[in-house]
Order: C-alpha cells, then sequence, then structure tokens
C-alpha cells in the first residue's frame, strides 16, 4: 500500500508544480478513506507550501459512514477579493469549477487533543465568518468522476480561495436561510441556500476539527474553513468571469486564467 499513496502522491505534486495534466489516475484508487488521507498527508509533505486554510466539500452517497471529506488550502493561493475581479488559476487540462462559500475564520485554535465537538463548541472557535468563492480544479480530469478517494487524493480537489466581504453579526445573522447566486459571464447558473447542505458552514467546521485532530494536523488562529459549495459544483473554461452574491448584497468575484 505505501509505494501506491507514494506513487500517487508524487504524481499530483510534480504535476501541480508543472501545471501538466494526470491523463489516467496514477495508481489504484484507495478503497479507504483512511489510505486517501494518507496520500494526503504525503502529498503535503512533499509540497512543503504553508497551509492557511482547509476546504470541507459533501460525499454522496456517503463513504464509510462519511458525508464530508477535506483538503488543504495553501497560503499563497488564498486571495482577497477587490472591486475588480481577481485572476484564479486553474488546470486548463485538468478539472476546474468555481463554488459559492461561507468562509469560516478560527480565532481560537482547536485543542489537538480534543477528538469531539459540539455545534456550540464549534462554533465559538470562530472570530469571523465571509462569503467568497472556492476555485476547485485537478490536474486530473476525472477527479470527480471515481469517488472520494480520489477526490480526497488530489488535495480535496482544491486550487484556491477568493476571501470576499465580511458578515456582520454573523452568530445571528440567519445566513443558512440567504438566497446565494453564482454567475458565470453574466449567466445565471447556481441558486440556493445553505440550509440544504447537510447541518450547514459549522457542522462543516465541526466535521473538520474532529478530523483533523484523529490526523494529527493543528490548526491556527487565522486559519479558515471553506464550508462547502452552497449552489454546487459549476465547472468553468479559462477566460470565464464567475460572480457570487449572497443576500442579495455582498459579492465577490474572479477571472478564470491557465496556470
Amino acid at each position: 500500500m505505501q509505494q501506491n499513496v507514494e506513487r500517487i502522491a508524487e504524481t499530483f505534486v510534480q504535476a501541480r508544480r508543472a501545471g501538466t495534466a494526470v491523463l489516467d489516475f496514477p495508481g489504484t484508487i484507495p478503497d479507504a478513506l483512511a489510505e486517501a488521507y494518507a496520500v494526503q498527508d504525503h502529498a503535503l509533505a512533499l509540497d512543503g507550501r504553508r497551509v492557511s486554510g482547509w476546504k470541507v466539500g459533501k460525499i454522496h452517497p456517503p463513504t464509510e459512514g462519511e458525508n464530508r471529506l477535506a483538503g488543504p488550502i495553501f497560503a499563497d493561493q488564498i486571495v482577497v477579493a477587490t472591486e475588480a475581479p481577481v485572476a484564479m488559476p486553474v488546470f486548463a487540462r485538468g478539472f476546474a469549477a468555481a463554488e459559492a462559500e461561507f468562509l469560516l475564520r478560527i480565532g481560537t485554535a482547536p485543542d489537538p487533543a480534543k477528538r469531539t465537538y459540539s455545534m456550540e463548541e464549534a462554533i465559538d472557535l470562530r472570530d469571523a465568518v465571509h462569503v467568497g468563492i472556492e476555485i476547485a480544479s485537478s490536474p486530473f480530469p476525472g477527479i470527480n468522476d471515481h469517488g472520494a478517494t480520489v477526490t480526497i487524493s488530489d488535495f480535496g480537489n482544491n486550487n484556491g480561495l477568493v476571501i470576499g466581504p465580511a458578515i456582520e453579526n454573523w452568530r445571528t445573522a440567519g445566513i443558512a436561510d440567504w438566497p446565494v447566486e453564482l454567475t458565470i459571464d453574466g449567466a445565471p447558473i447556481g441558486a440556493a441556500t445553505a440550509a440544504s447542505m447537510l447541518d450547514g458552514p459549522f457542522g462543516a467546521a465541526r466535521f473538520l476539527f474532529e478530523l483533523l485532530a484523529a490526523r494529527g494536523i493543528a490548526l491556527q488562529p487565522g486559519d479558515w474553513i471553506s464550508s462547502g459549495a452552497v449552489t454546487g459544483v459549476h465547472q468553468v473554461s479559462v477566460g470565464a468571469r464567475v460572480d457570487v452574491r449572497f443576500d442579495n448584497r455582498l459579492t465577490a468575484a474572479c477571472t478564470i486564467v491557465a496556470w
């Protein structure tokens, strides 16, 4: 198993560094979540960049009783939105998508020895919630076609994060019921509320705290959690403009460029 773990991790890390495509999955597809996260851990060690956030995505149908997965977001791929759309790179010959997400900032680092959290405990570790865009992209075009273990194996299919405006009074703002919209080149593509997302953005944080504690990975104040695609995973092409709108007033935008 270890040789397979190393081969998968090394192939994806090298492809991401070079901006090249991986047309076939580079090994035997992991048959368990633990093996997939072992690939991710090995890839993190090989990559060496600082991780400043984590994406959480939905597993459907659930695998091994889990309905979510996670992947790292590197510090150099986290961008603060500006008035003009920010440029976000994707793997042009791989998979590329954009997702409207609530972004949670950690205010207090979780206790690395704590393995379970109530929703209230998870909420209390946050100090801010923003709106934003996750860029999902992988050198492997079929990353979403083979189940959760393949997605986990390549950093959870993340390739960047756009941090939009902060939500004032986020604890009492009722964000689960906010209308969220995503457009591509001005065309409406997705619309939904976070109320349809399992137990919502804060449940995603609780899942992540428990998962990373089990993996021995520490979180730091200021780290971000991209809590899941509210309107869905929307594929994009190089040159596209992506806009998101939350509660009909908070917005962020990016343009898609080739890596």
